[in-house]
């Protein structure tokens, strides 16, 4: 997808050295891939105590075992 962005000239340069790239592009890039890691964590950590699991690996490991 290509987009226009307007942004202002000391933001790009921070981002360009926090994230160690050389365009504005690339630091971009970078800073919303990072951010979306970010963003899934904070959802799967969300459900914490949510989810039931239930601890059966020993009996699964048997079974395979058997064959």
């Amino acid at each position: 997808m290509r987009m226009t962005l307007t942004l202002d000239d000391d933001i790009a340069e921070q981002l360009m050295r926090l994230t160690g790239e050389k365009t504005p592009l690339f630091a971009i890039r970078h800073a919303l891939k990072d951010y979306l890691v970010a963003v899934r964590k904070q959802k799967l950590l969300a459900l914490r105590g949510q989810v039931q699991v239930e601890d059966s690996w020993r009996e699964l490991r048997q079974l395979d075992m058997k064959e």
